[in-house]
């Protein structure tokens, strides 16, 4: 499994069609934050956290993140002003939104059906990272923790850790095409989690259900670690729901 370290270091992108094009660490970076924008979370006008703060939530440095900033702002979607926070310019994300290699999720879709292949894929997955977990990925994942707890009740901040979280145990299940429709499903919705997260313990509340996913996977436990990945997806569901249900009222 690659580490991002270095904004020049290649890592191989999913390749389910042909040979696409090598990537490195700050275009990866200029993705997730493309994918902030792209569904929602992050709208124009709105601030992105400090470059520290980016480089810490991501696990990279600073260099990276202001490579990858520098990328995004060349295509119009963010706004660079010297002496402010970078900006959202744009929506319009192009080819720089996730998941092109599989279809959206609309808005359309049941929320319950989608959680539900949610949880499915979410189920096998993990079940097949307690097999296959290294001391690697273990480390990868309490790095993740230290830095979701250094979020403190910045919603954007934890969200791009919980996206990489949950990025990591997919790839780790070593299937590519599940590991892309499971973080299709993961961002159905993502919009709303923003304000969801924001709310008085919830932010604390996903760490918690992190730590114990994480503590099944170094136990290597499958049935503990798909309990822990129920608990949580289901919880991540229930919210949602009721976060729409009051919104519709």
């Amino acid at each position: 499994m690659a580490i991002m370290t270095d904004q020049t270091q290649p890592i191989a992108a999913t390749q389910l069609i042909g040979d696409l094009p090598r990537r490195t660490v700050r275009d990866l970076v200029a993705e997730k934050i493309a994918t902030l924008i792209s569904s929602g979370v992050l709208a124009p006008g709105d601030e992105l956290p400090g470059e520290r703060e980016l480089a810490a939530s991501l696990s990279v440095s600073r260099e990276t993140v202001r490579g990858a900033i520098g990328i995004l702002a060349g295509h119009g979607i963010l706004r660079v002003t010297h002496g402010a926070r970078t900006a959202v310019a744009s929506a319009d994300t192009g080819a720089f939104a996730a998941g092109r290699t599989v279809p959206a999720i609309g808005m359309h879709n049941d929320l319950s059906s989608v959680y539900e292949a949610r949880l499915l894929i979410e189920r096998y997955l993990a079940r097949r990272a307690a097999n296959l977990v290294d001391a690697a990925l273990l480390n990868e994942l309490q790095g993740s923790l230290d830095a979701q707890r250094a979020c403190g009740g910045d919603a954007v901040r934890f969200l791009l850790c919980d996206r990489d979280f949950h990025s990591l145990i997919y790839q780790a299940g070593g299937n590519e095409i599940l590991s892309d429709t499971a973080m299709i499903l993961y961002n159905h919705l993502l919009e709303f989690r923003r304000r969801i997260v924001s709310s008085p313990g919830a932010i604390q509340q996903s760490i918690a259900e992190h730590t114990a996913i994480v503590d099944a996977l170094g136990q290597r436990d499958a049935d503990a670690v798909e309990r822990a990945v129920t608990a949580h997806t289901n919880r991540i569901h229930e919210t949602t729901r009721a976060f729409l249900k009051a919104k519709m009222t």
